[in-house]
C-alpha cells in the first residue's frame, strides 16, 4: 500500500466528515515503481501476497534452461509461484524487448542475462530503478550508478584444457607463454568475446597487449569456436587442448562430473558480470520483484555457489571470493564496442580457423 503526505490525508478525511460521505474501503493499488521503492519491514510479506494473486513471473534469460534450472524449482517451490523462462543469445533477448516494446506490449517482468545486454536494456529505458534491503549485504561491484540491474555473479573467464592432452605442469602461467611452439594449432577462443580481449589488452597497455595476439596468432594461431558451453565441450571430448575463454563454473561442473578437463585462471584475471532487473512495465510486478530479491538472497546466492558461480553476495563464502577479477565495464563495453568488436575481428577472427 502507498502511503500518502499525512497532511493530505488527514484534509482528505475531514473534507469527507464534513460532507457527510466516508472514504474508499480500499487505497487506490500503489504503482509499480512505488512497489519496487517500498522498504518497509514487511516489503516481502506484501511481495509474496501481490505474487500470489499474479500467480506467474516472466523471466527472459541468456542462461541455458538446464543451468537456470535449479534457480527456478527453488524459486518455484519456496513461494508457489509459477515461473516461466524463455532463453535466447544475449543479442536476441534485447532485440524481442525493444521489438515488443516499440509495439505497445511487454510479455516479460524480468531480466536474467549479462551485464552489457542488462545496460542495454538500462539505455532503451525498458528497467525500472529497484530499492530493497536486499541489497544490503551486496560487494560493491555488484551495483551500478542508476539503480536498474545489480549483479547476482560474475562469470570468470578461464583457461581449460583437456588432461588427457596437456599436463598440468605444461600449462601456460601467463599469456606470454602461449608463444611457445608447444601450443601450436592447440589453442581456442569463442567467437564473441571481444569485451574480454579488450579488457585484457586495456590492462596490459593497448599497444603491448595487441601486439602479444598478433604474435600468439602468428606463432600458433588459434580455433575459434561459437558457444561457451559448445567450447567446454570440445576441450572435454579433446577436439581443443587449451581454450582460453572458458566459463570457470562450465569447467568446474564438468570436471566433477569426471570429464577430462581442467581449469586455471591467466593474469590478468577477467569476469564478466551477470545481474538481474525488473521490466519497467512489467505484467506481474510483486512476482518480478519477488524474484529480484530472492536472487539476492543468501539462499539463491548459496545455491549459485553449489553451481560453481562467483556469488556478489559479501557475506556468502565462495573459493573465489578472495581472487581479484577485473570486471567487464558493461558500460564502456557498449560504448566501444565498435571499437573492440574491429580489433578482435582484426586480430583473432579473421586469422582463426573456424
Amino acid at each position: 500500500m502507498a502511503v500518502g503526505n499525512p497532511s493530505q490525508f488527514g484534509a482528505m478525511t475531514l473534507l469527507a466528515a464534513l460532507m457527510g460521505g466516508s472514504l474508499p474501503a480500499y487505497p487506490q493499488s500503489p504503482t509499480i515503481a512505488e512497489v519496487a521503492a517500498y522498504q518497509g519491514p514487511d516489503r516481502t510479506q506484501r511481495l509474496i501476497a501481490g505474487a500470489k494473486k499474479e500467480k506467474v513471473v516472466m523471466v527472459y534469460g541468456s542462461t541455458v534452461a538446464e543451468d537456470m534450472r535449479p534457480v527456478s524449482d527453488a524459486f518455484r517451490k519456496k513461494y508457489g509461484i509459477d515461473f516461466q523462462y524463455w532463453r535466447a543469445s544475449s543479442e536476441q533477448l534485447v532485440q524481442r524487448s525493444v521489438n515488443e516494446n516499440r509495439a505497445g506490449r511487454c510479455a516479460v517482468d524480468a531480466f536474467a542475462t549479462v551485464a552489457a545486454e542488462l545496460e542495454t536494456l538500462h539505455r532503451e529505458k525498458l528497467l525500472l530503478a529497484v530499492k530493497t534491503p536486499a541489497t544490503d549485504d551486496l560487494a560493491p561491484l555488484a551495483f551500478r550508478p542508476h539503480g536498474e540491474w545489480v549483479a547476482t555473479r560474475l562469470n570468470i573467464f578461464s583457461a581449460a584444457y583437456n588432461t588427457n592432452l596437456v599436463k598440468r605442469e605444461e600449462a601456460p602461467k601467463t599469456y606470454e607463454d602461449l608463444l611457445h611452439p608447444r601450443w601450436k594449432g592447440r589453442l581456442a577462443v569463442e567467437a564473441s568475446d571481444f569485451d574480454w580481449f579488450g579488457t585484457i589488452v586495456m590492462k596490459m597497455g593497448e599497444d603491448k597487449g595487441i601486439k602479444l595476439f598478433r604474435d600468439i596468432m602468428q606463432t600458433n594461431g588459434v580455433s575459434v569456436r561459437r558457444g561457451h558451453t559448445l567450447l567446454a565441450n570440445l576441450v572435454q571430448a579433446g577436439e581443443v587442448p587449451l581454450a582460453l575463454t572458458v566459463y570457470n563454473f562450465l569447467a568446474e561442473t564438468a570436471k566433477r562430473r569426471g570429464a577430462a578437463i581442467d581449469w586455471f585462471v591467466l593474469e590478468p584475471a577477467v569476469a564478466r558480470m551477470s545481474g538481474i532487473g525488473v521490466a519497467r512495465r512489467a505484467p506481474h510486478p510483486n512476482a518480478a520483484l519477488l524474484f529480484y530479491d530472492y536472487m539476492l538472497s543468501t539462499e539463491a546466492q548459496d545455491l549459485l555457489v553449489s553451481m560453481e558461480y562467483a556469488p556478489t553476495h559479501a557475506k556468502v563464502s565462495s573459493p573465489l571470493a578472495r581472487r581479484r577479477f577485473t570486471l567487464v565495464d558493461p558500460a564502456l563495453a557498449l560504448d566501444q564496442s565498435e571499437k573492440w568488436a574491429q580489433s578482435f575481428e582484426e586480430v583473432i577472427l579473421k586469422r582463426g580457423d573456424r
